[in-house]
């Protein structure tokens, strides 16, 4: 595990009293990142005792198995397909995955794709992925390391890439949520919603997931690929119809029992477990703790509200919240993800004052951008008034990124090779 996960704390964080309590937040939300870190998630959960493999309680005789094959996509992929690696080595016959950003393995192929629209280079590491599936007999086990992001990084046929960038920019407009725009994603791939499963058998499948999801929705990282899908081509076509998003060619997706009585599915991580993580520091740091929601999918001013609202009974107190706010884009341009906009709204909206302290913040390190989100408190304000910047500007022109860029308050962490949804921190101190 690395010592920093917030790579510009020290210029985040100036060297006088009255930043204070922005070192304090910060120190949470590096808790949180620590507490996802894929290669500290995988070595949790998979041990090798001779030649049985267990994932958590569950143990697999590697001797019952001629060959293991390794595919993934997402944004953890490389970097668990890495820490497999560490347990597995020379096992692993062979392996294909594509993340953002490549890192060599010995055994496993890896690739760097694109999101959140597919590329050429997605469809390729996917027409391999498919092929790895496609010819595995009963006698080979496959591990599927899945993890957010995959929706848009594992597309095949091709078909579904060039429908998925359409698909990607009509749901972009709508602000509807990642669980309505993946149930299209699902019934537009032959990999998606269960197909990979169904390519797979009769082989054995274990799932690694690494989940982007809020709340328990474990069926909708990554669209899928694993698990027996409950939707059909009418609820698609109806969440298409409802929001306008044009013309796509459907498929169903498997419903027999059969190509899911092999497939094990294991969540490794989920935003539990980083909004866990920071109550435990926010604890240790002598705080009271408040937990919203970890399933946070309301329009953005609303999830404010919901978080800065949040009774604290007049105590100190941390409040920890974790989702997808939605986000409508109404004008073309602009700059920045929801986070940057979710932190420049609380601004705008008399939020920050008096001791407090936010922090909305992409897990995976890139909010729509090079920058995982935003800190905003009194410091903020201050240096806005100095700069003479109108926040109304860049909020009519959702140019967040720009906005923060000349207050120097984003948060710089690079891609963190986990990905587990946004996480939302805010420090609320009272007569300070």
């Amino acid at each position: 595990m690395q010592d920093r996960w917030i790579k510009n704390l020290d210029t985040l964080v100036p060297s006088f009293e009255e930043v204070k309590n922005r070192k304090l937040a910060l120190s949470v939300a590096e808790a949180g990142l620590a507490g996802i870190s894929t290669d500290n998630v995988v070595s949790r959960a998979i041990k090798l005792d001779g030649d049985i493999l267990s994932v958590f309680e569950e143990k697999f005789d590697l001797k019952a198995f001629k060959r293991i094959k390794v595919v993934g996509f997402g944004k953890a992929s490389c970097q668990a397909a890495v820490a497999l690696e560490k347990i597995l080595g020379s096992r692993i016959h062979e392996g294909v995955v594509i993340g953002l950003h490549k890192i060599e393995c010995s055994y496993i192929e890896t690739f760097a794709g694109t999101h959140p629209r597919p590329s050429e280079e997605n469809s390729v590491a996917s027409e391999k992925i498919f092929q790895i599936c496609d010819n595995a007999t009963e006698d080979d086990l496959i591990i599927a390391i899945i993890s957010g992001g995959g929706s848009a990084l594992l597309c095949y046929p091709e078909s579904e890439c060039e429908q998925g960038r359409i698909l990607y920019d009509s749901f972009l407009k709508s602000g509807k949520t990642t669980i309505e725009l993946n149930t299209v994603r699902k019934h537009i791939s032959l990999l998606k919603g269960g197909g990979l499963a169904k390519i797979a058998y009769p082989a054995t499948v274990v799932g690694l997931i690494f989940s982007d999801v809020p709340g328990n929705h474990f069926e909708d990282v990554a669209s899928g690929p694993t698990y027996k899908d409950k939707s059909t081509v009418i609820d698609a076509t109806h969440i298409i119809q409802s929001h306008n998003l044009g013309e796509f060619e459907l498929n169903e997706t498997p419903k027999e029992d059969k190509y899911f009585e092999k497939v094990h599915n294991f969540v490794l991580v989920s935003n539990d477990i980083a909004v866990s993580a920071m109550l435990k520091k926010a604890q240790e740091l002598g705080f009271h703790t408040k937990i919203v929601s970890t399933e946070l999918y309301d329009e953005v001013d609303v999830s404010l509200n919901k978080i800065f609202s949040t009774d604290t009974g007049g105590k100190d107190c941390f409040i920890l919240a974790a989702g997808e706010p939605a986000l409508e884009i109404k004008k073309k341009g602009g700059s920045g993800g929801r986070n940057l906009y979710m932190g420049l709204r609380a601004v705008k909206l008399g939020l920050v004052d008096h001791g407090a302290v936010f922090i909305p913040l992409a897990s995976d390190g890139m909010d729509n951008s090079d920058k995982a989100g935003v800190v905003v408190d009194e410091y903020t304000l201050a240096k806005i008034k100095e700069r003479n910047l109108d926040i109304d500007e860049y909020l009519e022109n959702y140019d967040a990124y720009n906005f923060f860029e000349k207050t120097e308050d984003m948060i710089n962490t690079g891609p963190t090779g986990a990905n587990v949804s946004d996480l939302m921190i805010l420090l609320k101190r009272h007569g300070k």
